[in-house]
């Protein structure tokens, strides 16, 4: 890449209101902002991603009052929160800062006196829904009531959640305060307002372009035809916020300072250095100014924001990515509601790479609703990321460790394979740069296909027996760690610390996209370690029951997931004696759920401290098991090297004192060395139909 090929990009998420914790909603779009930033810098482009927490408005000043602190407090609280769980998630941005902050209020009121000396401040008396009981104007979201438009009840004061209509407060129809419940009447208040309908031209040139998506630059057709209405930027004290300059008792509403504080987060990272601050945001920037956000701050974004910014003197947005909302289980998320899993109970019970591969899977460029299907989400992660991707490294990198001294080949024994991977980096970086993941992942997993292919198609653990073709079992396992490689740099963005893993693993420099290009040959890795477990139904279960409440509340389902989800089998083998009593029948429908399957055993080794059990290493033609059988007594491990077995495929893991056993194989006897491990051939002369 040259100097003139490097991109200097600027990169702003949506900011988190800074009056509770981040669920997995948010999350959607942080992880989708974060993928895209590490894609760009993997790429060499330079990136700066900045954002903050929103952390004005009445909610706040209640909630402080509720619980007989101070805002200031609260917000630092909440902050410090707020920037764990997004360290915890790996987000790799560059600030987080809060629009309560100097920079913040320096920047709004340059802002303002801009707009204001160019006559784009309006002054004028109007009326305003007032709380005759609690003897304050409501805000906005203080105000619940049927939508004006599609008639659907309690929505808020600002928009229809249903519809997307966005109105005054006092057009809701039977409106109600939240704060005291009773119903508020109208009174006369005088109020500062931005001119949006001077910007009409630049506007509509400006959202017909494509840095707006085609979906978004429809409804901005619909909004310019019901015609831009002056913005009402200001609200009475109380109000927790920024006071207007020479406008006593009158504060900033905070969707006026709220996007500002992305130029105040980057400001707050160029220690006040307003003139290398003017190198992004001046109207001759040459940088990119890229904003992620969710549909329903759509029409800030998309006509309030740019508009300020062309009144005030400095340039638009490069582009405004929006997405949909996160529906769990098909139903709704909704953090105003409090139904919302936990950032924080997320992170307690897994690993942030599964949810983040999981997104990426179904994101794409539209404006669509992402749906988290708990059941799809762990058959997704066990079948990509344990047993398609890690579990290439795994069936090979103990050859190359064990038998050829941690050391890869030469020579590839083909070059097609990495050709082909090599040569899927434009398509697949073409995805990532529109933001259509779902399609990069596609891709990436189609490589990963052909790469089990061609491990399954060679059999190096059978191989590795003769002696005379030692050399080609180090060349099929130094191809299949290649091909690892490209498919880890492909999906770095994604599971960075997956990525860190394979660095320290394969003794490689931190990845960049050039490193597609080249193999590593007759070069030292380090010994394999697991890289990913297995998602386990139990923890699952333990994310739903901890968030239980606010799933009822959503009619998100709340019960435990099936253990026959794809991709949960685990056990431990024992193999019933003759003299055991026969168990309490079962019908046909309950034998049906046994998922058996033919696997072949590619390693089997002695237990130490164990006297029944063997370690089998299990392959199912595209992943492996771990599995612990009770068949010592009967079989010198060597021996079962390369023989095929019939194992129970869906039984929920099992953590042993030796480690977790992932199946059962099919064994019967009385017992001791009268002990047999069923195999196909065994199974078909018995009858017995396996899948």
């Amino acid at each position: 890449m040259t100097a003139s090929d490097k991109r200097d990009i600027l990169v702003t998420s949506a900011l988190p209101y800074a009056n509770g914790s981040i669920h997995i909603g948010h999350m959607v779009e942080y992880i989708q902002t974060d993928i895209w930033t590490r894609f760009q810098r993997l790429r060499g482009h330079k990136v700066t991603w900045v954002w903050a927490d929103d952390a004005h408005g009445t909610p706040i000043m209640m909630s402080a009052k509720n619980n007989n602190t101070t805002p200031e407090t609260l917000i630092a609280e909440m902050k410090q929160e707020h920037e764990k769980d997004f360290v915890d998630f790996q987000l790799s941005f560059d600030n987080f800062h809060t629009t309560h902050s100097d920079e913040n209020k320096q920047c709004v009121e340059t802002i303002y006196n801009r707009l204001y000396k160019g006559g784009h401040i309006a002054v004028r008396t109007i009326e305003q829904l007032f709380d005759p009981e609690a003897s304050m104007f409501l805000p906005d979201r203080f105000v619940t009531g049927t939508c004006p438009k599609c008639k659907t009840e309690d929505q808020y004061g600002d928009a229809c959640e249903s519809c997307g209509t966005t109105y005054d407060a006092t057009e809701l129809l039977n409106p109600k305060s939240v704060v005291s419940g009773a119903i508020p009447v109208t009174k006369n208040s005088e109020q500062y307002f931005f001119k949006i309908e001077n910007f009409d031209a630049m506007l509509r040139d400006w959202t017909s372009g494509e840095h707006i998506q085609p979906e978004m630059r429809n409804k901005i057709q619909e909004w310019f035809e019901g015609g831009l209405k002056d913005w009402d930027i200001s609200r009475n004290e109380p109000y927790w916020g920024f006071e207007i300059p020479n406008a006593p008792g009158k504060y900033f509403y905070v969707w006026m300072d709220a996007p500002i504080g992305y130029m105040a987060s980057h400001l707050n990272l160029l220690n006040g250095d307003t003139d290398a601050l003017e190198k992004y945001w001046g109207k001759d920037s040459t940088a990119e100014l890229v904003h992620f956000i969710g549909i329903d701050i759509a029409r800030f974004h998309t006509l309030c924001w740019p508009a300020m910014l062309e009144g005030a003197g400095f340039r638009k947005p490069t582009a405004v990515h929006c997405h949909g909302f996160l529906m769990v289980d098909g139903a709704k998320m909704s953090k105003s509601r409090g139904t919302f899993i936990k950032a924080r109970t997320y992170l307690d019970h897994l690993q942030p790479d599964y949810l983040r591969y999981y997104y990426a899977a179904k994101l794409n460029h539209k404006v669509e609703n992402l749906d988290l299907n708990l059941e799809d989400f762990v058959a997704r992660v066990n079948s990509d990321l344990v047993g398609k991707i890690v579990n290439i490294a795994s069936r090979c990198a103990g050859f190359i460790y064990k038998n050829f001294d941690a050391t890869l080949a030469e020579k590839l024994p083909d070059n097609t394979l990495f050709q082909e991977s090599k040569d899927a980096a434009p398509s697949i970086a073409n995805a990532f740069e529109g933001r259509e993941y779902s399609r990069a992942i596609r891709e990436i997993i189609e490589q990963a296909d052909k790469a089990n292919q061609f491990i399954a198609d060679k059999e190096p653990w059978a191989l590795i027996k003769k002696q005379d073709q030692q050399q080609e079992v180090q060349e099929i396992c130094t191809l299949g760690i290649n091909l690892f490689k490209n498919l880890v740099i492909y999906l770095k963005p994604v599971v960075p610390d997956i990525a860190k893993q394979t660095e320290a693993f394969l003794n490689h420099n931190e990845f960049k996209w050039s490193d597609l290009e080249t193999p590593l040959l007759n070069h030292k890795i380090n010994k394999f370690k697991p890289m990913i477990t297995r998602l386990e139904s139990k923890s699952i279960d333990a994310i739903v029951e901890a968030s239980k409440e606010d799933l009822k509340a959503s009619n998100v389902a709340a019960g435990p997931v099936a253990s026959q989800v794809a991709g949960q089998a685990a056990g431990q083998a024992t193999g019933p004696l003759a003299d055991d009593p026969i168990s309490d029948e079962i019908t046909f429908d309950d034998f049906a759920k046994v998922d058996l399957r033919v696997a072949t055993i590619i390693a089997a080794d002695h237990v130490d401290g164990a006297d029944k059990l063997l370690q089998l290493t299990l392959d199912l033609g595209g992943e492996q098991r771990n599995v612990f059988a009770g068949i010592k007594s009967a079989y010198d491990p060597a021996k079962l090297i390369g023989r095929q077995t019939v194992m129970v495929a869906n039984l929920a893991p099992r953590k042993m004192r030796f480690g977790m056993s992932e199946g059962m194989v099919l064994a019967a006897g009385p017992g001791g060395s009268d002990l047999f491990v069923l195999t196909p051939d065994d199974g078909a002369q018995a009858g017995m139909r396996v899948k």
